[in-house]
This record gives structure tokens, C-alpha cells and sequence, in this order.
């Protein structure tokens, strides 16, 4: 993922009527103990032992603790924003693939987890993940199994299991829970099989109870040009993604707040241009 994204997306957010850039506070250890063991905080904090420090697949520095603290801190202001506001965005990653114990795919604390577990614990009852990243999100799959008040709905076109990417959906079938489930999305998606996925995983919501709050990793790794992608999709099926998302939520009165997962396109640009026609969505359907 190319890490300027995050700068060019802020920069073209800048001045747009409606739209407000603030700059949130980090988390601390303590925060983090709440869903990661202590091993691997200490770990992703220090870089020994170095083979868990760099288990989310690149190289231990010093930058990386403090980095990463931001970014949780970035999802946890915006979630604590939308439910006073309705709607808000971080202009950072989720990081779903990271579990308890270890990080995976470029993933190191579960941003997600984190804020939904700091949220509950000051009196937000039942959270819920909408995951529209490319890749299955097994970390959070696998730290909502101890989480009663918590769901996550993976809607995925490559696989992702132990610390690998799979282009097909079929070598791999995961066992959904109560409360983790996943709609795979065949080789060739397009918009009408992403949507009837939605429409099916957002269903799936609600059945298993209102949410006071949805965290949305709104993915740009599903565009057609995404190396890893084997979906047929592009920029205007993914706004109409975005758009579908936030109106269910408007729809439901369920705050929402969302993160800028994924993309890996070589053209940083259209990697871009698929963040930016997210909040142009949510603009649109929140006025």
C-alpha cells in the first residue's frame, strides 16, 4: 500500500465544504492490552523478539510503535465523532488481519477491535464491522469470538489465512459464527453481486441486533486495476457501494464511521480517487 494515500486523500479533502479535518490523539498501551496480549505489544514496541515484532510481514523501526498508536487513536476519534454526529471518517487503516497474539498482512493492532472494546467499556451496548476490503478479515473474525456484544460481516473477493493472500475464494472456506460471518464474492464480481452481498451481509446485521454504532472499512482494493483483485469493478461501482452503505445507515439511524482500507494499485492515484469518492458519497447521502 502506497503510504502517501493517507497525506494525498487529507490534502484533497482540504476546504471541502462539509467536510472538517481535525487531528486526533494516540491510544496508549493501555488501550491496546485490552484486545493484545502484552507480549506482542512489547514486541511491536521494542522490535524483540524481532521475528513477532515484523510477524505483520515488514520490517521492525523504531517509527512503528508511535505510528501505529495515531492510527487507533485516528478510528477512535472518528467512531466517538459519529455518535455524537452521525457520520465521520480516520484517514488511516483498520488493520483487520491483526489477531491477539501476532500481527498479519501489514496489519499490527486491530484499530477496529480496539475502539470497539474502549467504546463498550464506556457504555456504547453492541458494535458492529461492515468489512469491504478486498481480503477476508480474519483478525477481527478471530477477536470477536470472546466479544459477545460485537459483529463483524466480512464481504471479500480474495482470501486471506494465516499471514497469506489467496486470489480465489474457493481454497479456503472459513466457519462463521454467531457473531462473524462472510459472503465470499466469486472471480469476475461485479456491481450486481457486490450489492445482492450487501444487501445480504447488512441483513445479516440487523438479525443479529441493531447496532448502536457500525465501523465500515471501506475498502479500494476491490477496484478492477488492484493487483491483488479479481473483481470486476470500478471507480462508480465502488461509490455506489459507499452510497448504498450510508444510506442503510442513515436509513436504520445507526452512527457510522469508516477507514480507508486497502488499495495497492501501481497508479497511486486511482487508489486515491476511490477514498475521496467515499466521503464524496457520504456527502451526498448526509448532506
Amino acid at each position: 500500500m502506497p503510504i502517501t494515500k493517507f497525506s494525498l486523500v487529507a490534502d484533497g479533502l482540504r476546504g471541502l465544504s462539509g467536510i472538517h479535518l481535525e487531528e486526533p490523539a494516540p491510544l496508549d498501551a493501555v488501550d491496546l492490552l485490552r484486545v493484545h496480549t502484552r507480549e506482542y505489544v512489547d514486541a511491536v514496541r521494542t522490535g524483540e523478539p524481532r521475528a513477532l515484532a515484523e510477524s505483520m510481514k515488514f520490517t521492525w523501526s523504531p517509527q512503528l510503535y508511535p505510528s501505529v498508536l495515531l492510527t487507533g487513536g485516528g478510528l477512535l476519534a472518528a467512531a466517538r465523532r459519529a455518535l455524537t454526529d452521525g457520520v465521520a471518517a480516520a484517514v488511516v487503516s483498520g488493520f483487520h488481519h491483526a489477531h491477539a497474539d501476532h500481527g498479519e498482512g501489514f496489519c499490527t493492532f486491530n484499530s477496529l477491535v480496539v475502539a470497539s472494546e474502549l467504546l463498550h467499556a464506556a457504555g456504547v451496548p453492541r458494535i458492529a464491522v461492515l468489512d469491504m476490503d478486498l481480503h477476508y478479515g480474519n483478525g477481527t473474525a478471530s477477536l470477536a469470538l470472546a466479544r459477545p456484544y460485537f459483529f463483524t460481516m466480512s464481504i471479500y473477493g480474495n482470501d486471506y489465512h494465516q499471514n497469506a493472500a489467496f486470489r480465489e475464494v474457493d481454497p479456503v472456506r472459513h466457519t462463521d459464527g454467531a457473531n462473524h460471518q462472510s459472503i465470499a464474492l466469486a472471480n469476475g464480481s461485479g456491481r450486481d453481486a457486490m450489492l445482492a452481498a450487501l444487501d445480504d451481509g447488512v441483513g445479516r446485521i440487523l438479525a443479529w441486533g441493531r447496532p448502536d454504532l457500525v465501523l465500515y472499512q471501506a475498502g479500494a482494493d476491490p477496484y478492477r486495476e488492484d493487483p491483488y483483485s479479481p473483481l470486476a469493478l470500478d471507480h462508480d461501482d465502488l461509490r455506489e457501494r459507499d452510497r448504498r452503505v450510508f444510506e442503510w445507515a442513515r436509513d436504520a439511524a445507526i452512527p457510522i464511521a469508516w477507514v480507508l482500507a486497502g488499495g495497492y494499485t501501481k497508479d497511486t492515484s486511482k487508489v486515491v480517487r476511490v477514498h475521496l469518492n467515499t466521503f464524496d458519497a457520504a456527502l451526498e447521502v448526509y448532506g
